[in-house]
């Protein structure tokens, strides 16, 4: 019997986890956090890019847990700041920083730098391992935009209150889930990941390879 397509996501943030549970729902898959494997291995996010983070939480989890893990980077990037926050968007403002003072970090840091240079773009790398920690497929985007003077709006979470997309005028806090669903960095890296994703029993069977993991626990026919 073929059961409901299950990856991991190597998070516990349960609102990353919600937002990306809701994105690959329309596919069928089914997504689980951290939050439920207490035994989860604690993966130390020290790469220099967005992409090595992620592959350094999906192996990790993986080997650790037997499952198929999703590993999921992601940032701000500001151009005036010569691409900071960047990979330590989430600690900006110092280890287990929250939102709010990561937030008041790059208001402090950009100061009365004026709207048309103050630019910046969210990335979103994902990476997909199996459970025996090998790569199997990933996908990166972004979402520009600029950052608004403060904060705005009470949807999302992170940098969403700052961050404007300029065509509407509106911070993604503001824009509410509908539209961060159709057009933020991580709902792109997920609709150009999902392609791969749902490849990967075919990819198999034609190559023969019945040794490697079966994706997501599926079996293959």
């Amino acid at each position: 019997m073929i059961s409901t397509p299950l990856i991991v996501l190597g998070t516990t943030n349960c609102k990353k986890g919600a937002e990306l549970a809701a994105l690959l729902a329309p596919a069928g898959i089914a997504l689980r956090t951290l939050a439920d494997f207490p035994d989860a291995a604690s993966v130390v996010e020290d790469g220099d890019s967005f992409a090595a983070n992620a592959a350094l939480k999906a192996l990790g989890q993986a080997r650790r847990l037997g499952q198929w893990v999703l590993g999921e980077d992601s940032g701000l990037m500001v151009d005036d700041l010569d691409g900071a926050p960047g990979v330590v968007s989430a600690r900006y403002a110092g280890e287990n920083a929250t939102d709010a003072a990561n937030n008041r970090r790059l208001l402090d840091e950009l100061g009365d730098t004026p709207p048309e240079k103050r630019t910046a773009r969210f990335v979103c790398h994902m990476t997909l391992c199996d459970p025996s920690g090998e790569i199997r497929a990933e996908s990166e985007e972004s979402c520009r935009g600029r950052i608004a003077l403060e904060p705005r709006g009470t949807h999302g979470f992170g940098y969403d209150p700052l961050f404007e997309i300029v065509e509407y005028h509106r911070t993604l806090a503001e824009l509410g889930p509908r539209a961060k669903a159709a057009i933020s960095h991580r709902a792109r890296a997920a609709r150009r990941l999902i392609p791969r994703l749902l490849k990967l029993p075919q990819d198999c069977r034609k190559k023969g390879d019945e040794q490697r993991p079966s994706p997501f626990g599926l079996q293959q026919t």
